[in-house]
């Protein structure tokens, strides 16, 4: 067992709960920044499972308040500390691009300050995004090429993809980013368009919903299991010198070919019968292709995806049908 300790930020998202579960299971402490609230939520319901487990903490935290970040550092003295909070839904992006900057882009800076001045010592992990590519210039998109991001997220994302390498070349920290592609699961939140498929292509078997509205379906996505790819993010930690990684599976998919696999999982014949185009999801200014190379990971980390695109799909339908299930008694 490790007998480390780790902090991780967006605990209560899918990425934190996979993550929360993998450092347990390897002996780590684990504490989860979460912000206070007066009343409980069920943002926590990723986690409720682990909240009696002996090793695993809350503590209060924001990361829009550096105060509060401070004194979670200071207290815990975490080995490895890993950013994954953000405002991470792209068109809301555009609703709110200065909460977007806040916190997606000056929180990363918030967390290494943080550990710059009361735990020097942590190895810091920052959730990178394909986003950060944006309109892209290579395909498939490396650790090498250019950044040109297409929504304030995109935007915010490479200022904490820069100033985390700059705080690795200026202080000398343990500091690396991970440029993770897309990645879904079952706990994927209902607002994102996989599960938003999912659930639909799950509600129409089940006789709940007619229909799926749905944006640009021609937009093209490298997707991967969440699980899969909070292995990389430990693994990045683990190294002998710090560094960025692309973490993607190298296939690419039109949002359309995910539709047509989940109606197909939930034995929905036609699929096109049910889908409507709405331009209210279409983005101001789209990105259209994305396709990671994650040789470097491969080769330096050991790290390879287990789980295949149609599996993915199957596994997100599957638990949707067993939920609306659940509602019909």
């Amino acid at each position: 067992m490790s007998g480390k300790t780790a902090m991780v930020t967006g605990i209560t998202g899918q990425d934190g709960s996979y993550l929360a579960e993998l450092l347990l299971d390897k002996g780590y402490e684990v504490y989860g920044l979460v912000r206070r609230v007066s009343q409980p939520t069920s943002g926590r319901s990723l986690i409720n499972h682990l909240l009696t487990h002996e090793k695993f903490h809350l503590v209060n935290g924001d990361l829009a308040d550096q105060n509060s970040i401070d004194n979670a550092v200071a207290q815990s003295q975490p080995d490895e500390f890993y950013n994954l909070g953000a405002m991470s839904f792209v068109p809301e992006s555009w609703r709110s691009p200065m909460m977007t900057a806040d916190i997606t882009g000056l929180g990363a800076l918030r967390c290494l300050e943080a550990i710059r001045k009361h735990a020097p010592h942590c190895r810091f992990y920052q959730a990178g995004s394909s986003e950060q590519y944006g309109k892209v210039r290579d395909v498939p998109q490396t650790e090498a090429t250019p950044f040109h991001p297409r929504s304030p997220y995109g935007c915010a994302k490479v200022f904490a993809f820069e100033i985390t390498r700059n705080y690795r070349e200026s202080y000398d920290m343990f500091a690396c980013t991970g440029i993770l592609f897309n990645h879904e699961s079952p706990r994927r939140g209902l607002e994102f368009v996989t599960r938003k498929v999912t659930m639909t292509a799950a509600r129409i078997a089940k006789g709940f919903d007619e229909c799926l509205w749905i944006g640009n379906v021609d937009a093209k996505r490298d997707w991967g299991f969440a699980g899969d790819y909070v292995k990389a993010m430990y693994l990045m930690l683990q190294q002998d010198e710090p560094d960025d990684f692309v973490v993607a599976t190298g296939e690419t998919h039109a949002v359309s070919e995910f539709v047509e696999l989940a109606f197909e999982a939930a034995g929905i014949d036609d699929w096109e019968r049910y889908v409507k185009i709405d331009q209210r999801f279409f983005r101001p200014a789209e990105v259209d292709l994305l396709v990671g190379d994650a040789s470097k990971a491969k080769e330096q980390l050991g790290w390879e995806p287990q789980v295949s695109f149609r599996d993915l799909v199957t596994m997100m339908v599957d638990h949707d049908l067993e939920l609306e299930k659940s509602k019909l008694g």
